[in-house]
């Protein structure tokens, strides 16, 4: 096989790891990715399709990129913006499919379990398919837009946009279900797990992705 289909390869794996690792982390019910808590929140408190909000999210960063790369006169870097939404279209289904297939636990070791595999599968996943550097993920793409716009770092663009969503999502729980949902020790450990796990995995198979690129 050749280079750029190993990096196709790798770049489907690694959203599909992705995509299990972040209905992982809703399964074990001990908070969510700030990335996903604002459509998580709204699913469990309205009922409606967590994969199809996750998907009307997504679509809402792809437009705020487009915006962003319009004004700064990046032209070049819609057409990427746009690829984005069939890539959530997919993204989101596969959400749809592990969240139905895949049960939930009561019992708080397992839950801790399930945790645990969420981080590694989430860290793994977003690393494998980032670094393909094909079209991002929108939860990163509107990190990296937001991060060109203001001229700051991604990693510190990152924590404002987490913590964004982590507001949003508290207004949310508390102003509607007068509760808070989606936000929990989950949260912090996603929060502070995904980065190391990115980091271990660029660390172990950096050399060899360098190779594909």
């Amino acid at each position: 096989m050749s280079k750029k289909g190993i990096r196709f390869l790798l770049y489907f794996v690694g959203l599909f790891i992705l995509a299990l690792g972040l209905t992982l982390n809703t399964k074990a019910n001990l908070g969510v990715s700030p990335i996903i808590s604002v459509p998580y929140s709204i699913s469990q408190i309205t009922g409606y399709n967590f994969g199809d909000l996750t998907f009307v999210i997504y679509a809402i960063f792809v437009m705020v990129q487009i915006a962003i790369h319009v004004k700064l006169k990046k032209n070049k870097k819609i057409m990427s913006d746009l690829l984005q939404l069939p890539l959530s279209l997919v993204f989101t289904r596969l959400l749809n499919i592990f969240f139905a297939y895949i049960p939930a636990s009561q019992n708080l070791g397992v839950r801790l379990i399930v945790l645990a595999f969420a981080i590694i599968c989430t860290g793994v996943g977003a690393a494998m398919s980032l670094s393909m550097q094909l079209v991002p993920n929108p939860g990163d793409g509107i990190v990296q837009a937001l991060a060109e716009r203001f001229n700051k770092s991604v990693g510190l663009t990152k924590n404002l946009f987490d913590c964004l969503n982590l507001c949003i999502t508290l207004c949310i729980s508390l102003f509607i279900a007068h509760r808070i949902v989606g936000v929990g020790i989950g949260t912090v450990v996603a929060v502070l797990g995904v980065g190391r796990v990115i980091a271990l995995y660029h660390h172990i198979f950096g050399f060899k992705i360098k190779d594909l690129i």
